[in-house]
Order: structure tokens, then sequence, then C-alpha cells
């Protein structure tokens, strides 16, 4: 693998925010519906053009998040930017569609136990569940995003096929999702595996149909994004300050930090529209909220 950094410098490069959501949602400190709120209009006046701000996940589940729908609600809708939640089934579907929600994104493992821990259903008992809910949505006018979790090794069954992969994204874009997220939701990807498995999913799927979410358990996920860059790729989620880890997945630490992120992109030439200065006040804020410092390597430069 060999970077031509005069060829990335071309590409403009989407990052989707998923602090609100991934990034609270397996947070002790339950940070108030106000704050909340506050945090995404900031985030909407930094330049970022997608923010997932909350999951209609049953509270009881995710008890951080219990204020979905005020959420959803309170909060300013900047032009040109989408907002969107994370929803399980049909009824936490009708709850954000109630609430304004832009994009809809519905979610399942590539593992079987991960699935049911997370899900409590296999993925065969899951697929219909999503293709009622994904259904509903588009016949609602909103678009449909996938996640697929544990693309990278499972904290149950360690690696996971990427046939499997293959499997439950082929099954996301047959139910009319434009977007399938390839989560490494423990964090082990690395370099080498990341190239192998986009080597096989690329010759089935168009890059712009795919992102990448790297999580940075083993400070592997920056330079997991330089090679999913080198191969085409375009779209990244990540999570501002670092915030974030999967409650059913042991081990899981923080989402690629939105800060570290957008300082190497800019620094290889690349565009992706968002202010850090903007960004930067944004994870200040949040970080106080929070009551504690913030993981990213750039809020702690700024701390030093």
């Amino acid at each position: 693998m060999s970077m031509d950094v005069k060829k990335l410098e071309a590409k403009p490069i989407k990052i989707k925010e998923v602090g609100p959501r991934d990034g609270l949602q397996n947070e002790a400190t339950f940070v108030p519906t106000q704050d909340k709120i506050a945090w995404i209009n900031a985030l909407s006046r930094s330049g970022l053009a997608y923010i997932e701000v909350t999951s209609f996940v049953h509270p009881k589940w995710i008890p951080a998040l219990a204020d979905a729908v005020e959420v959803a609600a309170g909060i300013e809708r900047a032009p040109g930017v989408t907002y969107a939640a994370l929803v399980p089934n049909e009824k936490g579907l009708e709850r954000a569609l109630a609430a304004g929600v832009h994009e809809v994104s519905i979610f399942l493992s590539a593992s079987e136990t991960h699935n049911l821990k997370n899900i409590n259903k296999t993925r065969t008992e899951t697929y219909p569940i999503l293709a009622e809910t994904a259904k509903a949505a588009l016949a609602a006018g909103k678009t449909v995003r996938g996640y697929v979790s544990t693309v990278f090794g499972c904290p149950y069954e360690g690696v996971v096929p990427v046939d499997d992969v293959i499997r439950v994204t082929e099954a996301l874009l047959e139910m009319g999702v434009a977007e399938v997220s390839l989560g490494d939701t423990i964090g082990v990807a690395h370099p080498r595996q990341v190239q192998e498995v986009l080597e096989v999913l690329l010759r089935r799927f168009p890059a712009d149909r795919l992102a990448m979410h790297f999580h940075d358990t083993r400070g592997m996920a920056m330079a997991n994004v330089l090679v999913s860059l080198d191969m085409g790729m375009t779209t990244f989620d990540s999570s501002l300050g670092g915030l974030g880890g999967c409650p059913y997945a042991p081990g899981a630490s923080g989402n690629i930090a939105t800060d570290d992120l957008l300082y190497m992109l800019h620094g290889l030439g690349m565009q992706t529209g968002i202010d850090a200065e903007k960004l930067q006040a944004a994870a200040r804020f949040i970080q106080e909220k929070m009551g504690r410092p913030l993981g990213s390597h750039s809020m702690q430069a700024c701390q030093s």
C-alpha cells in the first residue's frame, strides 16, 4: 500500500458526527436535555453536514438518551444539515418521525452472539423487523442508513468471517438503505485487516454506499482511516472528543475523535467543510458539561 497524498487532496470527505448518540449512550453522567440541545446547536454551527442526534431505543436500555423526543424536537435545524437518529423498530420510528428527524439508522451485528446481546434476537429474526422499519421510513420520505456492528471482530466470537459481513450488508442494501456503516465496535481492527476486508467488500459494493466507523481501543483508528482513504473510502463516522463506546461490547472504548480526524484530514489538504475552531468550541462545551476531560488528543493538547 502506498498513499498518494495528491490524489487524496481532491477528495471531499464526509464526516458524520455521532457524538450526541454513540458518544453519550454509554456515559454514566446524564447530560441534561437543554445541554444536549445546546451542544447539537453548536455542532450545527461548525459546518458539519450530518449529526446523529439521539437514539429511539427504549429508555430502559439506553437511559442516557431517555430524552430522545425532547432533544430531536428541540434542536435548531441549520440549513444543509442532516439530523439523524438510531431506531430499533417501527415503534421507535414512530417517535423519531414525530420528532422530525431527517434520516433513520437501523442496526444489526455481523456476529450472531453480539446481535443476541445487543438486540435480543438472532440475525434471522432481526431482518424482518428492520425491513419493515426501513419500508415505513422510506414511505414517510426519510432516508435510511444501516449500521453493521462487529465487522472486524466480536467480543464474544473473536474474528468475524467477511462472508457474514457481506450477507448483512447485502440484506440492508436490499431493504433500501442508502449507506451501510461498517463498525469496528470493539476497536480491534488494524490496517492490514482493514485493507483485506475492504478489498473483498469493494469488489461487491461501491465505495459511496459504504462508510467506516472506527473505535480507538488500541490506538489504531487513525491508521485505519488512512488505509480506508487510500482504498477510496470517503465517509467516516466520528464522535467529538472521542466520546463513546458500546454498552453491549465489553472493552469498547471511544469512537475516533472528530477533532483529531479533522486535524489529520486538513493536514492532508482534504476538504471537509468544517470549521476547526467552531468544532473545538463545541468540544469545550460538552467537556464542561461532562465534568471530565475528553479523551481526544486535540483536547489534551489544548489543556497542556
